[in-house]
Order: C-alpha cells, then sequence, then structure tokens
C-alpha cells in the first residue's frame, strides 16, 4: 500500500497575513504589555491637572489660614481656648497645603522628567503619601466632633476639649509618619522607556523583592485607612447628626441635611474611583481578575485620572469646610478691610449684614453653631 503524501498544493496554500495575526496574537500573551500610551497621556494629562489643582489649592488654603491666625490672636485663653474644629481644620488646612506643594514637582516629572534628584523624590513621595492620610483622617475627626457636639452637646464636654483634640492630631501625624516610610524605602529615580528609543527618568515607587505581595499589600492598606475607615466614620457621625435633627426646625433641618449631603458627597465621589481602581489593580496582580493588555491599559489610565480627582478634594476643602461659614464670611471680610481700608467694602458690609439677618432670623445663634460647619464654630 502506497503511503500518503500530502497534497503539495493545498499544503502550501497558506493565508500568511492571518498565520502573521495568529503568531502576533499568541505572542502578545506572553510578551509584556506596552507601556508608550499611558506615559503619552500622563504627559498630557498629569501635568495640566496638577498645576491646576495646586494653584486652587493654595489659594484657598492659605486664606483659611489665615483666616484662623487672626481669629485666634483674637481669642484669649492660649491654644486650649482654640476651638476642636478650628484645631482640626488647622491641621487640614495645613495637610492639604503640603500636599498640594509635591504637585508642581510631579507635574514638571511628566512635562519633561525627575531632575531633582534622589532626596528630594524620597521626600516629595512621602510628603504626597502622608498628606494624603492625615487630611482624609482629619475630616473624620471634624465629623467625629460635630457628632459629639451635636448629638451628646451635654456629656461630652469634658471631652470636646482642644488639648485632646491637639493630642488626636499629633497621634493622626505619627500614624501617617510611618504608613509614608514605605515611600522613603521604596522610591527610586528609573530610567524608563516610554517611546521607542526614548526613555525618561521617573520618581515612582519600585518594589525589589515581593513586588505583587507588596503593591497589593499597600493598595489595602490605602484603601482601608485612605478611604473605608473614614468613610464610616463619617456616615455614622453625619447620620446620627440628621436623627437628632429631626425635632429642629425645617428650615434648620433643610440646611442641615445640605450641608450632610455636600460634605459626605463630596469625599465619595473624590476618592471612590480612585479606591475600586485599587482594588481592579491588586485583584488584576493577584491573578483574580483576567485581563488583556487592553484590560491593563484601561485600569493604569482609570487610575491615573481618578487619583488627580481625589487630589482635588484638598482644594475643595476649604470651600466645603470654611466658606459654608457665616462666621469665616465675617472674618474674611474684617481683614480684607484690615489690608485694603474701608474703600470699595462698603457694600460688602452691606451685603454681610443682610446676609446674617436672612441666616440668623430664623433660629437662635446657639442653633447655628451647632449645625454649621465653619472654620469658626
Amino acid at each position: 500500500m502506497d503511503p500518503i503524501t500530502p497534497n503539495t498544493t493545498d499544503y502550501l496554500d497558506i493565508d500568511y497575513d492571518e498565520y502573521a495575526e495568529y503568531n502576533d496574537t499568541e505572542l502578545s500573551k506572553s510578551a509584556p504589555c506596552k507601556q508608550e500610551y499611558i506615559y503619552a497621556f500622563a504627559r498630557r494629562y498629569s501635568p495640566v491637572v496638577f498645576t491646576l489643582v495646586f494653584i486652587l489649592a493654595v489659594v484657598g488654603n492659605v486664606l483659611v489660614l489665615c483666616v484662623i491666625r487672626r481669629y485666634r490672636n483674637s481669642q484669649r485663653g492660649g491654644a486650649c481656648a482654640f476651638s476642636l474644629t478650628d484645631t482640626f481644620l488647622l491641621h487640614l488646612a495645613i495637610s492639604d497645603l503640603l500636599l498640594a506643594f509635591t504637585l508642581p514637582l510631579f507635574a514638571v516629572q511628566w512635562a519633561h522628567q525627575w531632575v531633582f534628584g534622589l532626596a528630594l523624590c524620597k521626600i516629595s513621595g512621602a510628603l504626597f503619601s502622608l498628606n494624603r492620610y492625615s487630611g482624609i483622617l482629619f475630616l473624620a475627626c471634624i465629623s467625629f466632633d460635630r457628632y459629639l457636639a451635636i448629638v451628646h452637646a451635654v456629656s461630652s464636654g469634658w471631652k470636646r476639649n482642644t488639648c485632646h483634640a491637639q493630642i488626636a492630631c499629633a497621634l493622626i501625624w505619627m500614624c501617617c509618619l510611618v504608613l509614608s516610610g514605605v515611600e522613603i524605602a521604596f522610591r527610586q529615580v528609573e530610567a524608563v522607556y516610554i517611546a521607542d528609543q526614548q526613555s525618561a527618568l521617573l520618581c515612582e515607587v519600585w518594589y525589589t523583592e515581593n513586588p505583587t505581595q507588596w503593591q497589593v499589600g499597600v493598595h489595602l492598606i490605602s484603601v482601608v485607612l485612605g478611604f473605608g475607615l473614614p468613610l464610616l466614620i463619617m456616615l455614622y457621625c453625619y447620620i446620627r447628626i440628621f436623627k437628632s435633627l429631626c425635632n429642629a426646625t425645617r428650615r434648620q433641618k433643610r440646611k442641615s441635611l445640605r450641608l450632610i449631603i455636600s460634605l459626605v458627597s463630596v469625599f465619595v465621589i473624590c476618592w471612590a474611583p480612585y479606591n475600586c481602581f485599587q482594588l481592579v489593580d491588586s485583584l488584576l496582580k493577584l491573578g483574580s481578575v483576567s485581563g488583556d493588555c487592553h484590560f491593563g491599559r484601561v485600569v493604569d489610565i482609570g487610575t491615573l485620572v481618578t487619583e488627580s480627582v481625589g487630589l482635588s478634594h484638598c482644594a475643595l476643602n476649604p470651600l466645603l469646610y470654611g466658606f459654608v461659614g457665616v462666621k469665616f464670611r465675617r472674618e474674611l471680610a474684617r481683614m480684607c478691610k484690615g489690608l485694603l481700608g474701608q474703600r470699595g467694602l462698603l457694600e460688602m458690609e452691606g451685603w454681610k449684614q443682610r446676609r446674617l439677618r436672612k441666616t440668623t432670623g430664623s433660629f437662635s445663634s446657639a442653633e447655628s453653631e451647632n449645625t454649621s460647619v465653619s472654620v469658626m464654630v
């Protein structure tokens, strides 16, 4: 029996385009994903956003610090006579300001490359992490202080002592300093290929041993301490505050409800997307979620965009916790009057008086103090 010989015509009839596409697909499964598109997007997006957030955060938080300093100098009794909310707002403004000062450095990095050396790379990375954690925890402290002042107004007098608040702030700074130690230990300046035949120096965290375990662990700590725990504290405190105001007047209740919803909503809107992408990235690294290079690019770009949204919270804090307060606007007007004189401020003074009559006409000053979150509560 003759052996079966292959049909040479059919054997050589190959679609080479399809074969090449098949080989590229198979190679892409084992080859590392290219990062050129991500770096190109970051170089167009990050410098603009970081610069804008830096300007807004510096202007807003410097005004808050100036008003708090002016108001503090006008009071008597020393540091422990300063109100609790003012104490937390002071540390919050300092934290947001320090965080904002690191943004121009990273804006320069993405616009060009890192040109500030290894020492400043580690310091700026540590400041970035330190103030991101501390800012969110100070927001939780403000929520807890409002909870004690409104829900437990009678029994919490000895707890709501400014010296106790200073101790709490010191503990928060120390805890966040420990958390930022990862940045000091692992931040490095490395050359990264950002395009064909092109590389740039970037200041990033590089884990030399067990990188997956380190990245996932840091992500989980960030999600728990930087979002989950503060959110639970804020939700619990503000729900209890709203329940305690159920017997208040209708106008007072509406104002308190709007303020509570705005505080929690802005916090969630700013930080929830970033933490969701952090979780997805952790699951992707652990292999719990499968995805190709396109999915990985979506996660990386989403993390970059949502991180900038979260950072914008440091520019929104002065609006939420400062400018909504009647007393803050009054002190700001007085400060401007002292700097610029009487000319041009008569109209502002008349508007301020009309605004005060509208806001204080329906409920007493004690009620206003307990339902507004401002620099001077």
